[in-house]
């Protein structure tokens, strides 16, 4: 448990800085570019990489290469040294073919994510796909590197490294907000504009890969091409790989389904006169801050938790591996917990306060902020759905998760398109946060079931019973959030001022009650953070 937490607080520390720089991204490219017609083309050309580098091997990496990796390491005599270099010599020539094709079949590419749009936005997007698609070269083979870092117990590096990424953007944002007369306005975008906002976006990753590849080095790892890839298992590779692939490819479709029903539903929104924009970029900023607590603690601890449960996994040590995987999920659910609850409440403020200036209206804004609301309520489901799919892929078990991804997906699809044809255009978004709410929620449910059978049990009953405590404890803290919501609107509009005041009085009173009832109620993942709090406040007030 240790050990979980050194690595978990290393990667969260990287994860809170570069989830705070992406922030400050995203915020300085609504305002550069808004939510509307050109911030859509952006986005959706901006989506299109990385959801090709998950149908290639985002997925693999996670649930079939680190494990892979770690048996090498393990097994191989010279450490799995051979096997690294291999490796890394077939992605990049692999993914480097990709982004070739990818940039001569933009047009397809984005028909596939955005029906209904005007011809000209059509064009603005695939001129920028061209620019951005290049990245899944650069994006693949720093992965990789993050990936063999992990392996090593070095978790600082793949965390700290988007920090840059974010930081090149910015610079971009800000430019494109001095230079070009353009702003949100997509008939008036120049190629010189698109260029900007492409080959940045580009810049951003290659500088992001570059770190992650001079850290792996640092670490002891030297590169060397090697082409005898039938010594790469890749018959063992192919097998695993196959089931993943399969589990990407079910959940990017739905997720086509979705940005086409969003967009569709932004154009429609615009036609009738709807005053804020209701097509897929305020569901992708929405889900952006939505992953933003998943980001800093879930992913952390997950990312720690993999190479140890697939070396319990090796090792035959299933008691172990369950209590890596129970310990983890209850360290993660203190923090999620709350964070969900006060999501669900103060979502507007919290958007209101981010998104509400340059090409970004205070209509705009409350808007993601709805439907920030109701992605709060899925913050812990979709959490531990991730984390259960890490006992699968310890035990080298990729078929499982992806039969269950197509039972997600279909009962999403089902939802998400009774949220298009059922609720107004304007809303149709928030219903598309709903049906992945509900989805991910039954989702881990069956996953649980599932994964508990599979390895003897899982701790149910423990965690259900923690699990209980801690909302317990975080839903007086949401009634004080609510409270102050109700109040703040009661007494004014709702402005930056205002979302300040809900947001630093209510969070913050919630907050704090949350970690006082818990630890009164013993839990003891926050009695641990309470005690550590209260004794460097001691050491500060000897130390006066």
């Amino acid at each position: 448990m240790s050990r979980v937490l050194r690595a978990g607080a290393i990667m969260a520390a990287g994860t809170l800085a570069s989830r705070i720089t992406g922030l400050g991204r995203t915020i300085i490219l609504a305002s550069a570019i808004g939510v509307a017609s050109l911030g859509d083309a952006y986005n959706v050309a901006y989506t299109v990489p990385f959801v090709l580098f998950d149908l290639l091997m985002g997925g693999v990496l996670s649930s079939v290469i680190v494990p892979m990796i770690v048996r090498a390491r393990k097994l191989d005599d010279d450490g799995g040294l051979a096997y690294e270099q291999r490796l890394l010599t077939l992605v990049t020539f692999v993914l480097g073919v990709v982004s070739i094709a990818t940039v001569l079949l933009a047009e397809p590419l984005i028909g596939i994510y955005a029906t209904g749009w005007s011809q000209h936005t059509t064009e603005v997007s695939v001129t920028l796909a061209r620019f951005i698609l290049p990245q899944i070269a650069f994006f693949g083979v720093g992965a990789l590197a993050g990936a063999m870092l992990n392996t090593r117990d070095r978790f600082a590096a793949p965390m700290w490294a988007p920090v840059l990424n974010n930081l090149v953007v910015i610079g971009v944002g800000i430019t494109y907000l001095v230079i070009s007369k353009a702003g949100r306005n997509i008939d008036k975008v120049t190629d010189s504009d698109l260029m900007l906002l492409g080959l940045g976006t580009t810049a951003g990753i290659l500088a992001q890969s570059v770190l992650l590849v001079i850290s792996l080095r640092r670490a002891g790892f030297n590169f060397r091409p090697r082409f005898d890839l039938h010594n790469l298992r890749l018959g063992e590779l192919g097998r695993s790989a196959v089931w993943t692939l399969t589990y990407v490819a079910i959940t990017q479709i739905g997720y086509a389904l979705t940005t086409n029903l969003a967009t569709k539903a932004g154009e429609i929104s615009k036609e009738i006169g709807v005053p804020y924009g209701a097509g897929i970029t305020p569901y992708s900023y929405a889900f952006m801050l939505f992953q933003l607590p998943y980001g800093i603690i879930a992913v952390s601890v997950t990312t720690a938790m993999l190479p140890r449960m697939s070396q319990h996994a090796a090792d035959e040590r299933i008691d172990s591996l369950r209590e890596e995987f129970s310990s983890g999920v209850q360290l993660v659910s203190a923090v999620l917990v709350p964070s969900g609850l006060l999501l669900a409440v103060l979502g507007p403020a919290l958007s209101l306060l981010i998104f509400a200036r340059g090409a970004v209206s205070t209509a705009d804004a409350i808007y993601i902020g709805q439907i920030l609301q109701v992605f709060g309520l899925a913050l812990v489901p979709f959490s531990l759905f991730q984390m259960l799919l890490r006992v699968f892929y310890s035990l080298g078990d990729t078929r499982t998760p992806a039969f269950l991804a197509l039972g997600i997906a279909a009962f999403n699809a089902v939802l998400g398109l009774a949220s298009f044809f059922f609720f107004p255009p304007g809303y149709a978004v928030i219903g598309l946060a709903l049906a992945f709410a509900v989805s991910y929620t039954a989702g881990m449910a069956a996953t649980w079931l599932l994964a508990s059978r599979r390895v003897g049990g899982l701790h149910g009953s423990r965690v259900f019973t923690v699990l209980t405590r801690m909302y317990c404890a975080a839903i007086p803290g949401g009634l004080v959030a609510l409270g102050m919501l109700w109040l703040t609107q009661a007494l004014t509009d709702l402005t930056t001022l205002s979302a300040i005041t809900m947001l630093v009085i209510g969070g913050g009173c919630s907050m704090a009650l949350y970690l006082v009832i818990a630890h009164r109620m013993r839990i003891a993942q926050i009695s641990s953070i309470v005690e550590g709090i209260a004794e460097r406040m001691v050491r500060q007030s000897r130390t006066k």
